[in-house]
């Protein structure tokens, strides 16, 4: 077991130390400060992306914040309309039902006129029969004898007992 590499000679470590110093040296004048560039830029992206992250956040939370007070605003602005179609529906109920009540009232009025008017008809046209009643009767006592009283008697009762009073 004599192998190079697991039991390196001094030589081996010589050149060994010479060759890592070497790309040591190369990386650092040449590898590092790109490696480190890119790694600074990359953590300037993400801390710019975090930054970005959390001000889009807060414009977002100002956003929700927003619509809500809109959402709020609209539902009051629902609220106060349908509270205005109510109102204003009661208020059409209302005049409706008082139109209704004047409207009846019109009607009861020129019903107790037209009663009392048919009323005043019937007794005029009841004091016309009667009146034509007693003239017929009073013609047909002239005709008759009028010094007998009860003939005459007996002719009003007669006449009076064939009238039609309707």
């Amino acid at each position: 077991m004599n192998n190079p590499l697991v039991s390196p000679g001094l030589g081996v470590i010589f050149w060994m130390l010479i060759s890592f110093g070497i790309l040591a040296f190369i990386l650092m004048k040449w590898g590092w400060p790109i490696i480190l560039k890119s790694l600074k830029d990359r953590e300037k992206a993400i801390s710019d992306s975090l930054n970005a992250a959390e001000v889009v956040k807060a414009q977002m939370s100002q956003l929700k914040a927003d619509n809500e007070k809109l959402l709020a605003e609209a539902k009051i602005q629902r609220d106060e309309i349908l509270r205005n179609a109510r109102l204003a529906g009661e208020q059409i109920k209302e005049e409706y039902r008082q139109k209704a009540t004047l409207e009846a009232d019109r009607i009861v009025e020129a019903a107790r006129e037209n009663i009392n008017y048919e009323k005043l008809k019937a007794i005029h046209d009841l004091k016309n029969q009667i009146a034509n009643l007693s003239i017929e009767i009073a013609e047909k006592l002239m005709k008759n004898e009028l010094s007998d009283k009860q003939r005459a008697n007996e002719i009003i009762a007669k006449e009076l007992e064939n009238a039609d009073l309707n």
